[in-house]
């Protein structure tokens, strides 16, 4: 997979009466068709998450930060090496 798109996960939205503890809400998604043509979307993350598409984010600058998803990084990294 060398395009990834990037998703936000909303866990107070999908566990109600417990509270958000959301340390990494974004994920990355694999992108099959243009990450535009998917914002808005509920995909699959790379860990496995129901997330929202956020069309307008790019996975390369999203999953530097330290709200991405840990796991997402590592899968993401892990395979755009081979890629290369």
């Amino acid at each position: 997979m060398d395009s990834y798109a990037v998703g936000f996960s909303r866990p107070d939205r999908w566990t109600p009466g417990r509270p958000a503890e959301n340390r990494s809400p974004w994920h990355a998604v694999e992108a099959h068709r243009p990450a535009g043509e998917l914002d808005g979307e509920v995909e699959l993350a790379a860990c496995g998450a129901i997330v929202q598409v956020w069309g307008s984010q790019r996975w390369e600058r999203v999953g530097a930060r330290d709200s991405a998803c840990p796991e997402c990084r590592r899968i993401t990294t892990r395979q755009l090496s081979r890629a290369s």
